[in-house]
C-alpha cells in the first residue's frame, strides 16, 4: 500500500510492504494550500512508478479545504472507531487505485468554545500505540499546533492543543522581537534556551515574559543569534508548565513524536523541567496508516459476513 501524509504545506508519501515496513519515501512542498482543486493530479504525479493499488491519505487532505471533508471521530477513540470513519474518494484520474482518507479526531464536542480537533496526528498515535503497553501514556506531537494526547490500551482518551509553533514563527518574522534576531541557527543555543526556561518559571505570565526577549536583545544580555533559542525555551516551557495535557508532568515520561528539528528543543526543555522524554520518529504515521488499513479490512470482512 501507499500511505500519504498530506498537510497544509507539504506532502510525504511512503510505499509500504505487506507487513508495514517502509520500502520507499518521497516528499514534496505540495501541501493542500498549493494544489488548488487538482488533488488527484498532484497525487498521481507523486506516486508515479509505484504500482500499489491501495492509497491511504492522512492529514489536512481530509479537511474542509482538502479533497473531501471527512467527519471527525469523537474521543475517546479506538483504532476501530477511526477505521470505521475512513471515507473512499472518487479518483477517476487514478485508474486502478483505491483511495481512502483517514478522519481526524474531535475532543470536547459538548463544549464547542473549548473543543479540540486534529488531523494526521491520530495516525501517528496509533502507530505509536502499537509499540506501547496497555498503561496510560502522555504523548506530545510538536508542530505548528502542538498536540498533547493521553492514550491508554489502544485508545486516544483525550488531547489538547498549544499554538506554540505558530506563535514562535509569528513573533520571529512579524514582530518587534524578531527584528533583533539577525540569525537563526539550525540547532538551539543551550545556554539561551535554558535562560528562557528559567524565565518561564518566574512570576508574571507569558505575555509579560515575552517582552524579556526584546530587552535581552536591546541591553545585550543575549546576542542576536541567541534570541530565537531564548524565545523557544520560553514558549515551550510555558506550554509544558501550563500543563497542556491537564496534569503535572514532573517526574513523568513523555513520548515525543516528530522531526529531529522539533524534537531537539522539546527534549531539551522537558529534561530541564525534570521530565523524561522518549523520542519517536514521525514516520510512525506509516505504521499507523498500515494498522488502520488492516483494521478497515477486518471491518469490511465482518460487514460482508453479516450481510451473507
Amino acid at each position: 500500500m501507499i500511505a500519504v501524509d498530506w498537510g497544509s504545506s507539504s506532502l510525504r508519501a511512503f510505499r509500504l510492504a505487506a507487513d508495514g515496513k517502509i520500502l520507499e519515501r518521497r516528499q514534496a512542498a505540495l501541501g493542500i494550500l498549493k494544489c488548488g482543486s487538482g488533488f488527484d493530479a498532484v497525487l498521481s504525479r507523486q506516486i508515479e512508478g509505484w504500482d500499489d493499488r491501495l492509497v491511504v491519505l492522512v492529514g489536512m487532505i481530509g479537511s474542509r479545504q482538502g479533497w473531501l471533508e471527512v467527519p471527525y471521530v469523537e474521543c475517546p477513540a479506538t483504532i476501530s472507531n477511526v477505521a470505521a470513519g475512513m471515507r473512499k474518494v472518487d479518483a477517476p484520474t487514478l485508474p486502478g487505485r483505491i483511495v481512502w482518507i483517514v478522519p481526524g479526531l474531535l475532543d470536547g464536542a459538548g463544549t464547542r468554545n473549548s473543543a479540540e480537533v486534529l488531523r494526521g496526528e491520530e495516525t501517528q498515535l496509533f502507530g505509536l500505540m502499537g509499540r506501547l503497553d496497555a498503561q496510560r501514556h502522555v504523548v506530545c506531537l510538536p508542530g505548528t499546533h502542538s498536540k498533547w494526547a493521553m492514550v491508554k490500551d489502544g485508545c486516544v482518551e483525550s488531547f489538547t492543543t498549544a499554538m506554540t509553533g505558530e506563535l514562535f514563527e509569528l513573533l520571529c518574522k512579524h514582530s518587534l522581537l524578531g527584528r533583533l534576531m539577525t540569525e537563526r541557527g539550525d540547532t538551539i543555543d543551550p545556554s539561551a534556551c535554558e535562560q528562557g526556561i528559567v524565565r518561564a518559571r518566574e512570576p508574571g505570565g507569558l505575555l509579560h515574559h515575552l517582552f524579556s526577549v526584546r530587552t535581552s536583545g536591546l541591553l545585550g544580555t543575549l546576542e542576536p543569534r541567541q534570541l530565537a533559542s531564548y524565545l523557544s525555551g520560553l514558549l515551550i516551557a510555558h506550554e509544558v508548565l501550563d500543563s497542556a495535557c491537564g496534569e503535572d508532568l514532573r517526574g513523568q515520561l513523555v513520548h515525543l513524536v516528530g522531526s529531529p528539528a522539533l524534537l531537539e528543543p522539546y527534549s531539551f526543555v522537558l529534561r530541564k523541567l525534570g521530565i523524561t522524554p522518549e523520542l519517536h520518529d514521525e514516520a510512525l504515521l506509516a505504521a499507523g496508516a498500515h494498522q488502520l488499513t488492516m483494521q478497515l479490512g477486518r471491518l469490511q470482512t465482518s460487514a460482508e459476513a453479516r450481510q451473507s
